[in-house]
């Protein structure tokens, strides 16, 4: 991309101006002076270009320079975390912007240079220029920064091609403005998190991997540089099998002064593992022993859903504590009920399975679960939990059943005047739970439940475990007196914040902090309408109909899609009576008009489009047949975190009633 001649002047006087700040050009004469003295053999003629740089180089003048100079990075598809801090990546062929690099900080530079041997992928054709294809993305996480690669088409050998500039510090003991050294770095435990997602063609994800990066190595390298192999492994029942292969390049920014020997970092690494596996040791010898006391209380607890362990997505038995922590979302989201529709819209996916059988177990980490959009209910209340602890709330995530004994989890939250409420994270419905007495007599009026549970086997959060062990395990008869060890056998906080805690083991995944939306809710509405328009007349121009669709109509719809949205994520209702009356006021006398809302949580317009068909009442406003018949239709996309949207469409008619 060409500068404009003022511009290019612009910026050749700036840079002028710094070199002569620093007087560049006299330390240059010096320098080459010295050189042709020094170094200048007696039969060679002149210096050549290259032999200069490298004495300029060899004598830090290049280095100052870039210390002085603003460093420039390109804009990137970003993703903007809650915290202060921007993940700062660096992309190809984009605009150029200043980035806020902190010259007093250390950054590790990862760059990804292509990938291999992603077999799956191995008979899929070239895609042909502009033509839609499946594609991948590697998405990051490392201590509160996230980042997201440019998305390449899926391939034996995928054209991975990015570099991600990742800040390397200290938060604690006063380290904080300091930059960090060897020493300080390799205590930094915190592993590179990523994650590779699939697109299909149809905006469908997939998780292809998730892999845990030990970084550390490059601290021991020579020049603070170091490239890497990263074998992917797959996920759930494929976490067995290779997917494919990532090259890597690591670099310490600033150069490190002095570099760590790669047998005190191995040991380093080796300590870690150690401590970790003991840590994990003692919990698991203390989990086995609470499990037979438990199982000594009454036989039967034998078969209730009371679950420590879950195996993430790489096929890892973790403590379900270790999935739940307080999170908050910054300025991304207001209120609780508001998280709670949040986590309501991310899909909902059950982790997949080769052949029949029972349900597959898949407990997903934060960042696998944020970056594929969709999860199983379990990764619902996980995020809804954390999200409810960060708003100070007292929450637990319960595992129990549904009805026909469908293993579930949502989330309970308990009042300080011990109001029990349960929070659907599927549907983002609330329930106040009042238990039954089943001592009463038959005669004695017994509040129904309205909530959808049967059983819960056991509650846990971040630092309690609690297991049921009242007489009757179903729900509408639990009294969730979480302090009554009668009712509930609690396991320890202190064994628990020993493998849980953050930075208790390197075994555990940090949680990723939520980002912004990158969806422009108004320009996604406008282009799902118009392809709906589309669709509705093509489908009526099919069975022998015109299409005369009415602008004004379509806009009085708005306020009523505003008004649902409100009720979803509120419980509360409110402007109806002002749609009702546009309505009355927009439709003659002897005319009917007929309205048909729905919602969605994906993006594809011919996708929902085949969904309405499917309903008889909105087949019929979409097909009618009349005197004056005028169609409309309104679109509503509601953003939130993590790109996830709220859609709401209404289809509507009118038309003279003809008798």
């Amino acid at each position: 991309m060409s500068l404009p001649p003022e511009k290019a002047s612009e910026l050749k006087q700036l840079i002028h101006q710094q070199l002569s700040k620093m007087d560049v050009h006299g330390r240059i004469r010096e320098i080459l002076a010295e050189t042709i003295r020094e170094e200048l053999a007696p039969d060679q003629q002149h210096l050549s270009t290259e032999d200069l740089i490298k004495a300029l180089r060899r004598r830090g003048i290049i280095d100052d320079v870039m210390k002085e100079l603003n460093f420039v990075t390109d804009s990137v598809e970003q993703e903007l975390p809650s915290s202060p801090k921007q993940p700062i990546c660096f992309e190809r062929q984009s605009t150029l912007k200043k980035t806020n690099i902190d010259p007093t900080r250390r950054y590790l530079y990862l760059q990804v240079l292509g990938g291999k041997a992603f077999l799956e992928h191995l008979q899929e054709p070239e895609p042909l220029p502009g033509q839609v294809c499946s594609t991948f993305t590697l998405c990051l996480h490392y201590r509160n920064q996230r980042f997201r690669s440019k998305p390449v088409p899926c391939a034996c050998e995928p054209d991975f091609h990015d570099g991600f500039l990742l800040e390397v510090h200290r938060e604690s003991l006063g380290d904080g403005t300091r930059m960090a050294d060897s020493t300080t770095m390799l205590s930094i435990s915190d592993p590179i998190h990523m994650v590779l997602i699939k697109t299909d063609i149809f905006g469908e994800t997939t998780l292809v991997a998730s892999y845990f990066l030990e970084w550390r190595s490059v601290l021991g390298s020579e020049n603070g540089v170091t490239s890497l192999t990263v074998e992917l492994m797959g996920v759930g029942t494929e976490s067995k099998v290779s997917v494919g292969i990532l090259n890597i390049k690591l670099e310490m920014y600033p150069p490190l002064n002095q570099t760590l020997s790669q047998e005190v970092v191995n040991t380093q690494l080796a300590l870690e593992r150690q401590k970790t596996a003991e840590k994990e040791r003692l919990f698991l010898v203390y989990a086995k022993q609470w499990w037979r006391e438990y199982l000594q209380i009454r036989p039967s607890h034998n078969s209730r859903l009371v679950k420590i362990f879950a195996q993430d997505e790489n096929g890892i038995n973790r403590p379900v504590c270790s999935y739940v922590k307080p999170l908050r979302a910054g300025r991304l989201l207001d209120t609780p009920r508001q998280a709670a529709r949040f986590v309501n819209v991310l899909g909902y996916e059950r982790a997949p399975v080769i052949g029949g059988g029972g349900k597959q177990e898949q407990w997903c980490t934060l960042l696998a679960f944020l970056c594929r959009n969709k999860g199983d209910c379990e990764d619902h209340a996980n995020l809804l939990c954390s999200l409810l602890l960060g708003y100070g709330l007292e929450a637990f995530v319960c595992v129990g059943t549904k009805a026909k004994g469908v293993p579930h989890a949502w989330v309970m939250t308990c009042g300080t005047d011990g109001t029990i409420t349960f929070w659907e994270s599927l549907t983002g419905h609330r329930y106040i739970h009042k238990p039954t007495n089943p001592d009463e007599p038959p005669v004695a009026e017994q509040p129904k439940p309205l909530y959808p549970y049967r059983t819960v086997g056991c509650v846990f959060n971040h630092q309690m475990f609690l297991g049921n062990c009242q007489p009757s395990d179903a729900v509408e008869t639990c009294v969730f007196d979480l302090n009554d060890e009668s009712k509930w056998k609690p396991m320890s906080e202190e064994a628990i914040k020993s493998v849980c805690a953050p930075g208790a083991t390197t075994s555990l995944p940090p949680f990723p902090p939520l980002c912004a939306s990158t969806i422009d809710a108004s320009v996604t509405s406008n282009e799902i309408e118009m392809q709906l328009r589309l669709l509705v007349s093509e489908h009526r121009k099919d069975l022998g109909l015109t299409t005369v669709w009415e602008d004004q109509l379509s806009y009085l719809l708005s306020p009523a899609l505003a008004s649902y949205e409100f009720e979803r994520t509120t419980s509360i209702s409110a402007g109806n009576e002002e749609f009702q009356d546009a309505i009355r006021r927009a439709v003659p006398d002897g005319h009917t008009f007929k309205g048909f809302p729905i919602h969605f949580v994906y993006r594809n317009a011919r996708r929902a489009f085949a969904t309405c068909l499917r309903s008889p009442f909105c087949e019929e406003i979409i097909c009618c047949r009349g005197d004056q018949v005028r169609l409309a239709v309104r679109v509503r996309v509601f953003t939130y975190p993590e790109s996830a949207c709220a859609v709401w469409i209404m289809f509507a008619c009118k038309y003279r009633s003809v008798l």
